[in-house]
């Protein structure tokens, strides 16, 4: 019993691991490039609230504008009217690394 317990957990760790696996490498990319640069104010996930109450969540971006019409202003460095948005400026791969990751926060899963 116990052994079939161990291979029934190790499965599942699989499976869910292979999901991650997956997954498109851009939208990891992205995600990984939010979760360093925009997590300590933006909400980068489907659930949790922004850190900075007047950081928008990126699930909600899309109901304001077409998330790609973000990359000329992620590759030309983007600037906010408030003071504690740092300036900041992506190389073309990784505009299209994160504009992924934000069109993948639209979708169900």
């Amino acid at each position: 019993m116990l052994k079939q317990m161990c291979l029934g957990a190790i499965l599942a760790g699989g499976m869910i691991g292979s999901g991650w696996a997956m997954e498109d490498p851009a939208v990891q990319r992205g995600r990984t490039f939010a979760r360093v640069r925009c997590a300590q104010c933006h909400s980068i996930d489907r659930v949790t609230e922004s850190p900075l109450k007047i950081a928008p969540a990126f699930r909600t971006l899309h109901t304001r504008y077409p998330v790609e019409t973000l990359a000329e202003a992620l590759a030309e460095g983007i600037s906010t009217g408030h003071p504690t948005m740092p300036e900041f400026r992506l190389d073309p791969d990784q505009v299209g690394d994160f504009i992924a990751f934000l069109q993948s926060l639209e979708k169900p899963r």
